[in-house]
């Protein structure tokens, strides 16, 4: 359904009187994947890793660099504003703030009406009729159509969203990190609430997130991103039981685990020394290499290519994990290295 190959955004950065480029940030900087007809593709990483970007410029609110997005065979990369208005019946978006995404001088009604109002779709039955049905789907009180976003909840807002984003009955969702704005407790009802919905309406997902046990209950295959990006693509089942990038590993690592008998037990945690590195300037080579414990000089000078080490798993790493032979041996590891290590 979705193409994109080596796909680019990069932001100018301009100072002074002339406003001269001095500077570029590199939020997306050469990815690609594809997304099957009704899969959920999952997108990981740590903030500022341009997962946000990434899904901004597949759904075409921003304008890329470079690189290509195909959707259902048909080049969107460089659409104009017109050409792409029939598209966006098909390629819709929930947005991470329920708060911000909402006009809060509308009512719920003119919300969810707007995407018929838009495209000039009149369903069966009346708009108003159409609107209800849809705040039913997604669990909310059809005779709350008049009231305004303030009068609900986190939770209930984002369901607003999600309504919004199916009013046209589109065949792929963008979703940017749907719950990371929710309460603990309304998560859960969120996520099964997609999960209902993409059985019930045969969606598309490509689902933005930075917490692994989201992406582990929703998703078909994951992409792990890391500074513009994708380190590692695999499907859920190998990501989970043997993830074979240093970065995914300790991601991994990171996820806590709620049992009680393991309290004071020594932990697997690994933590990453230092901040990620500035986009404006990234590192040479593989981007990872000044946090990782198993960097060498090759990780230093050479980008390792994102390639299938095992079935249905790709990896972009020089010393990838769960694979024996690919040690360094002590003697070749950078000094940033040892100290990660330690």
């Amino acid at each position: 359904m979705l193409r994109v190959e080596n796909l680019v955004k990069h932001f100018p950065v301009r100072k002074g009187l002339l406003q001269r480029q001095t500077g570029a940030v590199k939020a997306v900087d050469g990815i690609s994947f594809d997304v099957l007809p009704g899969e959920t593709l999952g997108v990981v990483g740590e903030s500022g890793c341009g997962k946000s970007t990434m899904g901004r410029l597949i759904t075409r609110l921003l304008e890329p660099s470079g690189g290509k997005v195909e959707f259902e065979g048909h080049d969107i990369t460089h659409m104009s504003a017109g050409a792409i208005r029939p598209l966006r019946r098909d390629v819709q978006m929930i947005f991470q703030d329920p708060y911000s995404s909402l006009n809060p001088r509308h009512t719920i009604g003119t919300i969810v009406s707007a995407p018929f109002k838009l495209q000039g779709v009149t369903p069966e039955g009346g708009v108003k009729k159409e609107v209800q049905a849809l705040m039913e789907l997604v669990g909310l009180n059809p005779e709350h159509y008049n009231r305004y976003p303030h009068e609900f909840s986190g939770g209930q807002r984002q369901r607003i969203g999600i309504a919004r984003a199916l009013a046209l009955k589109p065949k792929m969702v963008v979703a940017d990190e749907p719950v990371s704005a929710l309460d603990v407790s309304i998560q859960a009802q969120v996520v099964n609430l997609l999960d209902d919905l993409q059985q019930e309406l045969g969606l598309t997902y490509v689902i933005i997130a930075h917490d692994l046990s989201v992406i582990r209950h929703v998703s078909d295959r994951i992409a792990v991103m890391y500074l513009g990006k994708i380190v590692e693509l695999a499907d859920r089942a190998s990501l989970y039981a043997a993830p074979m990038h240093p970065y995914t590993k300790a991601l991994m690592s990171a996820v806590p685990v709620p049992d009680p008998k393991r309290r004071g037990a020594k932990s697997d945690r690994i933590l990453l020394k230092g901040d990620v590195p500035s986009p404006l300037s990234p590192p040479s080579g593989c981007r990872f290499h000044t946090r990782c414990w198993k960097a060498t000089e090759v990780c230093k000078t050479t980008e390792p290519p994102l390639i299938e080490l095992k079935p249905r798993q790709q990896v972009a790493c020089h010393h990838p994990e769960n694979a024996p032979d690919q040690v360094p041996t002590e003697a070749e590891l950078l000094p940033s290295a040892k100290d990660a290590l330690e």
